[in-house]
């Protein structure tokens, strides 16, 4: 039989990150090309090879036809102007510069960028409606030079296909970003020269150059424009790339001036007509019978329809990448200020409470000795079960009391601690019911008011159940969490758990505690009052976060949830990136159903009403709203390596970089864990965080669509060696199932209790003597 190939991750979450993955880079491919950043037109280049362009071009006029195969020019008219304006339109200058051609009855030619008229189609329209002209200036003002053929249509084609939906007219003049006069024309030019007409477009270039670009101030701009005597000349001036003032205040002095000089001002079209009017005069005079009626060529023709629905999704698709890139924009600062929001709370709150617990006066209350029920519920952990129970029993706690729930177990796991034979555990044996089910079975199993819920892969130190319970002196302490630490370290995913526990845990923990909103008691480690779980139902099965669940309800109750920081347990993390997958997808997905549980305290009053409006904004805003925008960090970062300034992009990244190590460090400080594994927080910005990402997204998703997640049980390789396999176990006998709260069959008597005296299992990599130094 063959043997089936394993998937790293199920295919819906491949799926699922593909998509989103591929949609990114299509949105920051189709922004970084309709933005390319550019020089102005004024950027010099060195002229190449002239030897194969023609004396009548390189000496000819600014309008150059090569249409139909033909190598002309055309000057215009004896004292007409064509204004030109490169680069527009702009929102802040094109206006001002169309206002300044109103007031004194001019029209000129627009070089527009296509990128800018998706942009701002509402300009082209406005440029055309007074009687303007536009021209092709590429869709993203690349250098021609350096593009392939068919790139080079591509940028003339899509900027005719802008100008026609945003206008419904069409262009037949083109002009190249970094061009200048015919005398600057090389062969590389004259062939894009050539290829244009090829295309059935006029190419433009200029008579005087106004320099506007260097801001040199009004009267110098002037000067650079004004043509010498009674010449006509193309103008090349600018209404977008910088602060184009000194161009729209040149622009008033010029205009009256050169018409008091007798010219007119035209578009180029207008101009050229007027040249080929006065030339078709000039041969009908010479040659009267062979005189025939010149068609004038039409200024901005209607553009055809195909080109109208073709510039549809073109702007379409800018604007959709534009608001992509904006919202993104926005969301980077967002989660900037939440980050730095969030640090800073960390810093004052958690370091406030752990200068309080450590001072040396301080105290919960008087010692608390009650004896102490520990449940673990337990399926199929046979790998750890030894460890753990071994660890809990031989605790210096007064008196302890072990109840496991083996949950259905086929690997022997109740067996392995029958065979154990420690006096105060016991083992009770229920059908597969899950993990709710399994621990509420447990707490009616057991003898004492204080409870321990621990999962079957932990192991605790021995004085970890001790102190766990200490904070149950005072009176209105519901639930405490203890410290949960990674006890498997040796790989790269497990050790990147370590550092996410010490931050992401336990220093919230912290905060969550002054705030008094604390969310999730953890399963690895956790104490109840009897009182408090009875009078929120136990522990619930309607979601799979059942801790969440639980603790959320006691707050809602009035009860206090604190932390305790000495009160240490090991447990087994996922070493793989699959279980680790599945197991955060479980707790992700949890905790938005125990949110979405909840949800009515945002309207309660009371203790209640402040866990709503105060505890679950919270955790929205910073348990899921930050995680899951934390990732426009990541895309913000490859654009700006790619397409953005590298050494400001680098340097942002460091620095965000550098605030997370500082709270990393803060918070291996106050755990007072090595600073060593901090080394590898910078490599997990490139893996681990991605998969959360997926984790949080694949969550939220499942949730919004009503979908069903089932339990995954991890696979464990234990903290501790195992004991030989146990012989063959007598028939097991079967405790009922809890379906009620308060149990109400009755319990049966049971032998008192004893204490075990084996010496409790520690995680490999923790020697005894770390133990002992913690202590």
């Amino acid at each position: 039989m063959r043997a089936r190939r394993r998937r790293v991750l199920p295919q819906p979450r491949v799926l699922l990150g593909t998509l989103l993955a591929a949609s990114f880079v299509a949105v920051l491919i189709v922004q970084a090309y309709i933005n390319a950043e550019f020089t102005g037109d004024h950027l010099e280049s060195e002229v190449g090879d002239q030897a194969g362009v023609p004396k009548s071009i390189l000496e000819g006029g600014p309008i150059i036809n090569t249409t139909g195969g033909q190598e002309s020019t055309s000057r215009l008219p004896a004292r007409t102007i064509a204004l030109t304006f490169d680069d527009g339109p702009d929102p802040e200058w094109t206006p001002k510069v169309l206002e300044v051609l109103r007031e004194h009855d001019a029209h000129a030619t627009f070089f527009v960028v296509g990128s800018q008229v998706a942009r701002h189609p509402t300009l082209a329209r406005e440029v055309v409606a007074g009687g303007n002209e536009l021209g092709l200036h590429t869709f993203t003002h690349p250098n021609m030079q350096r593009l392939a053929p068919w790139r080079r249509e591509l940028e003339l084609s899509q900027t005719q296909m802008a100008i026609a939906k945003a206008t419904g007219v069409r262009t037949n003049l083109a002009r190249f970003p970094y061009s200048s006069k015919n005398a600057a024309i090389d062969e590389v030019n004259w062939g894009l020269i050539k290829e244009a007409g090829a295309l059935g477009y006029l190419v433009v270039v200029n008579d005087t150059d106004s320099e506007d670009w260097q801001r040199p101030g009004v009267e110098k701009i002037i000067r650079n424009a004004t043509p010498p005597g009674d010449e006509p000349a193309v103008m090349l001036f600018h209404d977008a790339g910088g602060d184009r003032a000194q161009t729209v205040a040149a622009l008033d002095e010029f205009i009256p001036r050169m018409k008091d000089r007798g010219y007119r001002f035209t578009t180029i079209t207008e101009g050229l007509n007027l040249t080929i009017a006065e030339q078709a005069a000039k041969d009908a005079a010479d040659r009267p019978e062979s005189a025939e009626a010149i068609t004038p060529l039409p200024l901005n023709p209607d553009a055809p329809a195909h080109d109208e629905w073709r510039g549809t999704a073109l702007i379409w698709t800018v604007n959709l990448a534009d608001g992509m890139v904006t919202v993104i924009a926005v969301l980077f600062l967002v989660v900037g200020t939440l980050t730095i929001g969030r640090t800073l709370l960390l810093l004052v709150l958690a370091t406030r409470n752990a200068r309080q617990r450590r001072s040396p006066d301080w105290s919960w209350g008087p010692p608390v000795t009650e004896p102490v029920s520990v449940i673990v519920p337990a399926y199929n952990e046979k790998e750890g079960i030894e460890a753990a129970v071994r660890s809990l029993a031989c605790g210096d706690h007064t008196q302890i009391e072990v109840v496991v729930v083996d949950d259905g177990s086929t690997d022997g796991t109740a067996d392995l601690v029958d065979r154990m034979r420690l006096p105060n555990v016991r083992v009770v044996r229920v059908p597969n019911g899950g993990k709710p089910n399994a621990l509420n079975t447990g707490v009616a199993m057991a003898r004492h008011e204080l409870i321990v819920m621990v999962d079957g892969d932990t192991i605790f130190e021995p004085d970890s159940l001790r102190k766990l319970v200490q904070p149950f002196a005072d009176p209105s302490v519901g639930a405490v969490a203890g410290n949960v630490k990674v006890g498997n370290r040796e790989t790269t995913v497990a050790l990147w758990q370590h550092i996410e526990y010490v931050i992401g845990f336990n220093l919230d923990r912290r905060l969550y505690e002054v705030l008094n909103c604390m969310p999730t008691v953890p399963g690895a480690i956790g104490a109840f009052r009897r009182e408090a779980l009875t009078q929120v139902g136990g522990v619930s099965d309607e979601t799979l976060a059942e801790d969440t669940d639980v603790t959320m309800a006691m707050c809602r109750a009035g009860w206090r949830v604190v932390y305790v920081e000495d009160a240490r347990a090991w447990t087994e993390a996922p070493t793989t990136m699959e279980q680790l997958y599945r197991q955060r997808y479980r707790w992700s997905y949890g905790t938005m159903q125990a949110m979405w549980k909840h949800r009515k305290a945002l309207f309660d009053s009371g203790p209640s009403g402040r866990f709503g409006r105060f505890g679950l904004p919270f955790l929205a805003l910073f348990g899921l709203a930050l995680p899951m925008l934390a990732p426009v960090v990541d895309i913000m970062l490859v654009y700006g390596l790619v397409f953005w300034e590298l050494s400001e992009t680098v340097a942002a990244w460091l620095g965000m970089l550098a605030l997370q190590l500082f709270t990393a460090a803060v918070a291996f400080r106050l755990d007072r864990e090595s600073y060593k594994p901090l080394l590898k927080l910078p490599l997990q910005q490139f893996a681990y965080r991605q998969l959360m990402y997926l984790v949080l997204l694949q969550s939220a998703t499942t949730a919004l669509t009503g979908g069903r997640l089932r339990w995954h049980k991890l696979n464990r390789a234990g903290l501790a060696p195992r004991s030989p396999e146990p012989p063959p176990p007598p028939g097991p006998s079967v405790a009922p199932v809890v379906d009620t709260w308060p149990p109400t069959y009755e319990e049966t008597p049971r032998a008192p209790i004893g204490r075990a005296v084996a010496p409790p299992a520690v995680p490999s990599q923790v020697s005894p003597h770390d133990v002992r130094e913690r202590l």
